[in-house]
């Protein structure tokens, strides 16, 4: 020692040993933290912060909502008792972060580089006329955030659980990162599901939404890391072999850009059941109806307080002849923190269905979201031997209040409707074949009801409840579809003096539903109740405020995740589809010897398979 030697180096034996492992000690706390972790996390990266108001004072239970650079909501956490809030594990990319709270301007930071090893640190002020975001970068151990108790809220929350896979130890992350200079993969974050479905139907939503056609698939996939795409596809047969029916969808979206477009095509081959005009036949003699759909989507945001969602469908159905029509759709959200927000909609024509519905966080999920979006087809009927398609004008207003675990909306509507297509079942030769659009998978048809107005409300409660479960319920009324009693319809004149019997009185419906993932079976359950008065046809309204579509009767949807056994992270989904089970919303109306017609916009359907996704 006195020679100027290193400690450990004098030492022998035991105490040499006892040296070194207390040197190790102290330098352990001075290594990044993520030094100890599997080789995998070093390619993932995470986004933390810490609320507080314009005192400095942290703010606890304020909700953060985590974006992708496709606009679609990933995950949400709440601030702790000292307003922090993480999310842990994230792939290198673009993320949006909007934090909201009572009393306070709601705060968003847009397009955060999350970086492989890095952490992105938020430092959000709020106030109640303008809140503040500052940004900075670390590496694990930087910064204030980097404590127990940020580590202990990410371990905790399940909110902020990783929400995206690790990529492989072996994949270079690092050079996908969105300021990397590298190159970049062609594909990556591909998922593909392949679902094969059968049942029984009694047919169609005449509104448009088809079953699927029995073989189903949809891929979604990045290309250089920057663009999004989404290509779907359904396959069947008519009943005739040899008749293809199919349909196809590709959506494109790039990084930021808000804008997505998609275009369909689709094409079914009609039975010549109630003995269909022969113009509209193909070569084999089966009539056949073809659309071409091209739609985009966009938003604008204006302040952090304003909101406009806007889009338009343009489509050209080719059936007897051509028709060509577009389906503009607007929302207005006026965000007022604290006291809830207001929003206005309009949509002409065709409802949107999905471009306005908040997208699933769950990848799975949006791959049965697409082919669902693909299955809705335009709602045509024929009329005197044309076709005709059913439009739509709906003008919306509501109001929407959030709190911590609950949701309550209001709102209220004004529609006019033409061409409103109802199902009809009728023994063969009660209407005339230029009346009537057969079905391509049931023994039903489509019927032209004619034009009707309505106006009407609602009101929604929704209640989560641990996270994995939301219950609902609901109360309304509004215009409804109803027959005029009197004697059975005048065989000459059938399909006119039918529609000439329909007409709108106000009826009011109940509703409630849950919908919950069960404890390690996975299974994921969705159901619903709608009490509808007999005797009447409730419309089916899809709401442009908040995207959903309510239908009447029992409604059960099972998706359960089972075992294969198979390598490459393969996966295996038995889906089973239960609609309007207890067939109410039924209108039977008397014809000619002791013959009736059936009329519903919501059939009875009982539907199961088994999606396979790689």
């Amino acid at each position: 020692m006195g020679h100027g030697k290193p400690v450990w180096l004098v030492m022998n034996g035991s105490k040499a040993q006892l040296g070194a492992l207390f040197v190790a000690a102290l330098l352990l706390p001075s290594l990044p933290a993520y030094a100890a972790q599997p080789s995998a996390l070093r390619v993932s990266g995470s986004i933390a912060g810490y609320v507080r108001d314009s005192r400095g004072v942290p703010q606890m239970g304020a909700t953060v909502v985590l974006v992708n650079r496709y606009g679609r909501v990933l995950g949400q956490a709440l601030t702790n008792e000292r307003g922090i809030f993480g999310f842990a594990s994230l792939n290198p990319d673009f993320y949006s972060v909007r934090v909201s709270f009572a009393a306070f301007v709601p705060a968003i930071k847009n397009r955060i580089a999350v970086k492989a090893g890095l952490q992105s640190l938020l430092y959000i002020n709020l106030a109640s006329v303008f809140s503040s975001v500052e940004l900075v970068y670390a590496t694990p151990g930087e910064g204030a955030l980097m404590s127990d108790d940020w580590k202990w809220t990410l371990k905790t929350d399940t909110a902020t659980r990783p929400i995206l896979r690790l990529r492989g130890s072996g994949e270079d992350a690092a050079e996908n990162a969105p300021d990397s200079p590298g190159p970049r993969p062609v594909f990556s974050d591909t998922l593909a599901m392949l679902r094969v479905s059968a049942g029984d139907a009694e047919g169609p939503w005449a509104g448009g939404l088809d079953s699927d056609l029995g073989t189903a698939f949809a891929l979604a996939t990045s290309l250089y890391g920057r663009n999004r795409l989404e290509v779907s596809g359904n396959l069947g047969y008519a009943g005739r072999p040899g008749a293809p029916n199919a349909g196809f969808r590709t959506t494109f979206s790039r990084d930021g850009s808000p804008v997505e477009m998609s275009i369909t095509f689709r094409q079914l081959y009609l039975p010549d059941r109630f003995g269909a005009p022969q113009t509209t036949a193909s070569s084999d003699g089966m009539p056949a109806l073809r659309t071409i759909s091209l739609q985009f989507r966009d938003h604008v945001d204006i302040g952090g307080l304003i909101r406009l969602d806007y889009g338009s469908s343009l489509d050209s159905i080719s059936f007897l002849n051509n028709l060509s029509y577009a389906s503009p759709y607007a929302r207005l959200t006026f965000d007022m923190g604290s006291w809830g927000a207001f929003q206005l909609g309009f949509s002409s024509g065709a409802p949107p269905l999905q471009p306005l519905s908040d997208p699933s966080p769950e990848a799975v999920a949006q791959l049965h979201d697409s082919l669902n979006a693909l299955a809705s087809m335009p709602a045509i009927s024929l009329r005197n031997g044309s076709p005709e398609v059913q439009r739509t004008e709906n003008f919306e207003a509501g109001y929407e209040k959030k709190f911590r675990t609950r949701t309550i909306r209001v709102s209220g509507f004004s529609e006019s409707v033409s061409n409103a297509s109802v199902l009809a079942m009728a023994p063969a030769g009660l209407l005339p074949a230029g009346d009537v659009l057969p079905d391509f998978q049931s023994n039903s048809g489509i019927f032209d009801a004619g034009t009707y107005r309505a106006t009407g409300y609602s009101a929604t409660l929704e209640q989560s409840i641990g996270g994995k479960t939301k219950l609902q319920a609901g109360y309304g009324g509004g215009g409804a579809l109803a027959f005029s009693d009197g004697a059975p319809l005048d065989s000459s004149q059938s399909a006119l003096d039918l529609r000439s019997r329909f007409h709108t009185r106000q009826s009011h419906w109940a509703s409630a539903g849950f919908t919950t993932t069960l404890p390690h079976a996975g299974t994921q359950i969705s159901a619903s109740y709608e009490w509808t008065p007999q005797g009447v046809i409730e419309p089916l309204r899809y709401s442009v405020l908040d995207g959903s579509l309510p239908l009447p009767g029992c409604n059960i949807e099972i998706r359960q995740p089972l075992p294969t056994g198979l390598s490459l992270g393969r996966r295996l989904e038995a889906t089973a589809g239960l609609q309007n089970l207890l067939a109410q919303g039924y209108v039977s109306v008397p014809a000619a010897n002791n013959q009736r017609v059936v009329l519903t916009q919501t059939p009875r359907v009982v539907r199961g398979g088994l999606a396979f996704i790689f």
